[in-house]
């Protein structure tokens, strides 16, 4: 990995994170790990961690117990080991795997809470970025929607928790992979821009074994009237919001 475009942006609390041009992170991914609600005895796996900014977040808030990191980037592991090593999140566990091979390199079958930021576009859909670690990010080139859903059911213990973000149309087909693989469907969230504009994400946490019932949250909207930042996004940004907001 060429040291000279890795850089370190601010997560607050007087801690940062290591990116590259492959593997930063957007709003997205700071929306899901607050949908994720993590819990100070959760024991976390995130799937496709890229630098690893959903896991280093809820560790550094103290609200979760550990976390594993796996992602099929050799690049995008050595950042979150760079991160982990410089600001001792010692109870975060990198794993360079394929999700599809994860067997004896994570536990199944006793985590709390798994979280995913996936590729978002389906194999046909769109250009693909000639740049291939970019292409493996954006499009379901090294796995699809539903192999990371299996993969996460197998990691949940009953009644674990399973929090995705993917964009509103492939919320039916999310869904329907999400009961095929008995993680059933138990919140969801739009996310908009502003008031008046459609979904550019949805947030959605199933329970492995859960039973049927599914609450629909309040909208979410990034910006207010003004064009401003909302107050809820200012307060999901938290101590680090001077450094992005």
């Amino acid at each position: 990995m060429d040291q000279s475009v890795i850089k370190k942006e601010p997560i607050g609390e007087g801690k940062y994170i290591y990116v590259s041009p492959h593997h930063t992170f957007g709003t997205d991914a700071v929306l899901l790990s607050h949908f994720a609600r993590p819990r100070k005895n959760d024991k976390a796996v995130d799937l496709g961690t890229g630098c690893g900014i959903i896991a280093f977040l809820m560790l550094r808030d103290g609200k979760c117990q550990s976390s594993y990191g796996v992602d099929i980037s050799g690049e995008a592991i050595e950042l979150a080991k760079k991160t982990k090593e410089e600001y001792n999140f010692n109870s975060f566990t990198p794993v360079l795997s394929d999700l599809k091979d994860l067997k004896g390199k994570v536990p199944f079958g006793s985590n709390t809470l798994v979280t995913c930021n996936p590729p978002y576009k389906a194999p046909q859909a769109g250009l693909k970025n000639p740049d291939s670690v970019k292409s493996v990010a954006r499009h379901e080139v090294e796995c699809t929607l539903e192999d990371i859903i299996a993969v996460g059911a197998k990691l949940l213990q009953t009644g674990g928790r399973f929090c995705m973000c993917q964009r509103p149309e492939r919320l039916a087909e999310m869904m329907s992979l999400m009961r095929k693989y008995k993680v059933e469907p138990k919140r969801l969230r739009l996310v908009c821009k502003c008031v008046g504009a459609s979904p550019w994400l949805v947030l959605v946490e199933g329970r492995r074994c859960g039973n049927t019932a599914l609450s629909i949250e309040p909208t979410l909207y990034v910006e207010d009237g003004n064009g401003n930042f909302s107050d809820e996004m200012i307060q999901i940004y938290g101590s680090y919001k001077e450094a992005y907001l």
